[in-house]
């Protein structure tokens, strides 16, 4: 269910007496009916008719190639972030469009249906959206990240584990079959794993080495600092 933009109080500049918000004549109903618009910010679809559906398909790519989501909870996630950030993106439009409808009315009439309290009164409404779903888009970034370090920690383990039980089986001379010990890894990913694995034990090595061991110092270099701290008589 879409929530309309608040419906503007009166204007007391009014030059009829009758106060009712419903307008009297038909100059005073195409107007009015601006208030039926929909910001379209808490309705149930993400996209308004009024928006291109193909750039919004755009939009959701981006999000899908960023998180590359692994698992239904992780794609539905994704999702609501990509919606989430839609309906972000589109508030300053929508601030725009109230100021401009109040600074630049068509009609005299427009100006007494909607001033720029009444645009004050809406932009406020929008604030409140604006911060609502900037949480909202925080939680979901973080309860996504979450659950991905969790998953790429546990699938760590696992490659460890299925690793050296591959390095077990070559040392034995015998055939190792992952899923026997309950992995759905193949055993090329395993193989590449540990293959990356000792690698990077190598290179920690020769980091070591490199650059955080201190050089012995030389025989002469010892020998001159010796009789550099020597008295003089």
């Amino acid at each position: 269910m879409t929530n309309p933009i608040p419906t503007p109080i009166p204007n007391p500049k009014s030059p009829t007496p009758d106060r009712s918000t419903e307008p009297r004549t038909d100059a005073g109903k195409q107007p009015s009916s601006m208030n039926a618009h929909t910001h379209g910010l808490t309705s149930w679809s993400p996209v308004l008719a009024t928006e291109d559906p193909a750039a919004y398909q755009r939009h959701c790519r981006q999000f899908f190639d960023e998180y590359q989501p692994a698992t239904p909870t992780e794609t539905q996630l994704t999702q609501e972030l990509a919606d989430t950030a839609w309906r972000l993106n589109r508030i300053p439009s929508l601030e725009a469009a109230l100021l401009d409808r109040a600074g630049n009315p068509p009609t005299d009439q427009a100006a007494i249906d909607f001033d720029i309290v009444d645009a004050h009164r809406a932009l406020a409404t929008l604030g409140l959206h604006y911060t609502r779903l900037s949480r909202q888009f925080q939680k979901t970034v973080d309860h996504l990240r979450e659950i991905q370090s969790e998953r790429r920690h546990e699938q760590e383990r696992d490659l460890k584990r299925a690793a050296a039980l591959l390095e077990l089986h070559k040392r034995k001379g015998i055939p190792y079959d992952p899923a026997q010990d309950g992995f759905v890894f193949s055993q090329d990913q395993i193989e590449a794993f540990s293959q990356r694995l000792m690698r990077l034990n190598q290179s920690r090595h020769i980091e070591h080495v490199l650059f955080h061991m201190r050089p012995p110092i030389q025989p002469e270099a010892s020998r001159a600092a010796s009789a550099s701290s020597e008295p003089r008589p």
